[in-house]
């Protein structure tokens, strides 16, 4: 099979499967699954894009907590709010000077997954136990990032390989 068509095939059904999971026994965000799953695939894909995805992801997440935290502990106003959020996107800018992170746009998915999925939920940030967001978009964002690396081994595993050339 192409190429195009395994990862139409792999992506398609592992699609299937996250949906129903996340709608049933994992009650996290799809669309935070569906975010980490392109990041795994934008960071480049394999167990370094696992890894460079899910510590980018998470870095944000990071940020975007303390973001929250802070506006959560100090003020709603919304001049303070637009204030922290440009502390936080500065941040960011900077936490990708590490190599592992490099891929902004990786972090700035994990920072804007754990503000949707605070939004979302309706929770706020200093929410304790399992129901805080931050947790909620962490398991997200890592299970997506595992989706993307079961969809490229699995759509590899259905790519026809060239036969070898008899010289």
């Amino acid at each position: 099979m192409k190429k195009q068509e395994a990862y139409t095939l792999s992506i398609g059904l592992l699609a299937v499967v996250d949906t129903y999971l996340t709608a049933t026994i994992f009650p996290v965000p799809v669309w935070v699954t569906f975010i980490a799953w392109a990041s795994f695939f934008i960071v480049g894909g394999g167990v370094s894009g696992l890894v460079r995805s899910v510590a980018s992801n998470l870095a944000g997440l990071v940020i975007s907590s303390l973001v929250l935290l802070g506006i959560a502990t100090f003020s709603e106003a919304p001049l303070f709010i637009a204030v922290l959020v440009g502390i936080g996107s500065a941040a960011m800018v900077q936490a990708a000077k590490v190599p592992l992170l490099s891929i902004l746009p990786a972090i700035v998915w994990g920072f804007a997954s754990t503000v949707g999925t605070t939004a979302v939920g309706g929770k706020p940030m200093t929410t304790p136990g399992f129901d805080n967001p931050a947790l909620i978009a962490a398991a997200a964002l890592i299970t997506g990032a595992l989706f993307g690396f079961i969809s490229e081994r699995l759509g590899d595993a259905l790519t026809s390989k060239p036969a070898p050339q008899i010289a």
